[in-house]
Parts: structure tokens; C-alpha cells; sequence
């Protein structure tokens, strides 16, 4: 299983990789019709004690079957001008192995990592270049949030990836509200959801909301499932506001900043779910706790 949010961005196409064809368009590549995508061997070490792994490896079959392609997926968190170096290597070997050609995919969750991973990589001298690299990238601009009910209902691994990419946008509880009630019966992707989100106040507020959606309620996937969240309602909408308290005060914490018995009462006895989104984007950047009430 998923270990770390690094992983997640990368291990969510080996759990569905039908995504590739979901998103790799908006990453400008137009994804041929296949016949099916296989997991290979990530290790591409050579004889020599110099290990080099690759994140993610596929090998696509296209429906023509000629062969088809290789596809590899780096999860990326920061800019890192070594990571130009392993990835040209990573194309070259795996096109010698396989005798396929390549294709880089890179997955991040910043637009400045985005941007910068999408550069093309220029190898040679100034007066010639011997190779060339196009990634390829999914990102906060690529990858957009899905907020449709219907669609995240029909693409839950689409959801699940969705909000992987936008874990670090400052509405990220207000996508985790939307997502909830979608990915909350479903335990796996629940959890990738959780590891993709790291140590923090969002993986806080996000298991506060598993707590409110789960499989186990009365009547599941029927008329009986309406009525009980009409009866439920209230009950939620003090959890998640709660939920979203709770994620503030550990937000200043995790930021050492002081909190005085009268913010953390006024915060925990806040019940608006707006209020609440907005001081938490505040948490982030205040020196002080008093600063999250400005202009109020």
C-alpha cells in the first residue's frame, strides 16, 4: 500500500491506469487507443553499484499492436536540477532495454513545480544539442478539480487524483468537503487520499470527515439513505465545522504560534463553514493568532 503523499502521486495510475487516458490529453498528449497497460520492473540499475529507480514504468499496447509504448511516471515535489540528469538517463535506458519508445509523465501538486518541470531538457554543447527532452506534465493547471457529483460518482479514481494534485491549493477543504461523500465508501482510496495528503491539518480534517461517511449506515444505496442523511444533516454539519476548527488550531500549532483560551474558544464555537475555510487560509500565513479575525 501507499506509503508517503510522494508515493500517491505516482502509485494512484498503478491501482487504475486507465487514468493515463483520462488525463494525459490535457497534458498534451493524445492517448492512442490500447489494449492494455502493464506494470513493469521500476529498478534500472546497471551491473555497476549505481542504483537508479524510476517511480512508476508501464508498457502501453496500443490497439494496433505494434509494439506500443513505454510510459514512465515521476512524482515530483520540488524544482530539481538533478533530476534533469536521471531522467534523460532513465529514457535512454529503458529505450535500450526495451527497444519502446519512451514517454515521461511527470505528476505534481505546485504550479511552480509544474512549470518548471515542463522546461524541455537540452543535452549537449552550446553549438549543438544531442538530445532533447519533453516531459510531460499534470499538474494544478492541467489537472482541473472536479466538483460535478455525477462525474466524481462515475470516476471515482479521477476524484481521488483530482484532489491528490490540488493538496496543496488553499481551498483544499472545501475540496475535501466535495470529496467526502464520493470516496468515503470506498476504504482504498479513502486511505491513498489520506497518505497523498501528508502530516497536517488536511489529513486531520479529512479523517474527521471519513468518521461522517462511511458504508456502514442504515439502508445503503436506497430511499432509506436519503432520509437518513435528511435526519443525519445537522450532525454533519457540526462535524465538519468542527472538523475544519480543529484543522485551524493545529495549523497555528504546527506554526508555533500562540493560541490564547479565547481565539481557541471563538474558533471551536464557530459554526459558519465559510468563516472557517477563510481563517484556515489565514493559519497559514499569520504571525500571530489574533490575525485571523482581521476585519471581522
Amino acid at each position: 500500500m501507499v506509503s508517503s503523499p510522494h508515493d500517491t502521486m505516482h502509485q494512484v495510475f498503478r491501482k487504475e491506469p486507465d487514468l493515463f487516458a483520462h488525463f494525459l490529453p490535457r497534458a498534451g498528449m493524445s492517448f492512442p487507443e490500447y489494449s492494455s497497460i502493464e506494470l513493469l520492473n521500476t529498478d534500472l540499475t546497471e551491473i555497476r553499484p549505481l542504483e537508479r529507480r524510476v517511480d512508476s514504468l508501464f508498457r502501453v499496447r496500443t490497439a494496433d499492436d505494434e509494439g506500443g509504448f513505454l510510459l514512465a511516471v515521476e512524482s515530483q515535489g520540488r524544482p530539481d536540477p538533478d533530476k534533469h540528469n536521471s531522467w534523460t538517463y532513465y529514457l535512454a535506458y529503458i529505450y535500450a532495454k526495451y527497444r519502446l519508445p519512451p514517454v515521461l509523465l511527470v505528476v505534481c501538486q505546485d504550479k511552480t513545480t509544474a512549470s518548471w518541470a515542463a522546461e524541455p531538457i537540452r543535452i549537449g554543447s552550446r553549438f549543438h544539442t544531442s538530445m532533447q527532452v519533453f516531459p510531460l506534465v499534470l499538474g494544478p493547471k492541467t489537472v482541473p478539480v472536479i466538483t460535478d457529483l455525477e462525474e466524481e460518482v462515475r470516476d471515482i479514481p479521477a476524484t481521488v487524483f483530482s484532489v491528490l494534485v490540488h493538496a496543496k491549493d488553499p481551498g483544499l477543504l472545501a475540496i475535501l468537503d466535495e470529496a467526502a461523500p464520493v470516496v468515503g465508501p470506498h476504504p482504498e482510496w479513502a486511505e491513498i487520499i489520506e497518505v497523498g495528503l501528508g502530516e497536517g491539518p488536511a489529513r486531520d480534517y479529512w479523517r474527521k470527515l471519513m468518521t461522517l461517511y462511511t458504508p456502514e449506515f442504515p439502508g445503503n444505496g436506497t430511499v432509506m439513505e436519503e432520509a437518513w442523511r435528511k435526519v443525519h444533516a445537522d450532525g454533519e454539519a457540526k462535524g465538519k465545522a468542527e472538523g475544519k476548527a480543529e484543522a485551524i488550531l493545529r495549523a497555528l500549532e504546527v506554526r508555533s504560534i500562540e493560541v490564547s483560551g479565547s481565539v481557541r474558544e471563538r474558533v471551536m464555537a464557530c459554526g459558519d463553514l465559510e468563516l472557517l475555510g477563510t481563517w484556515f487560509d489565514r493559519s497559514m500565513t499569520v504571525t500571530s493568532a489574533d490575525e485571523l479575525f482581521a476585519g471581522q
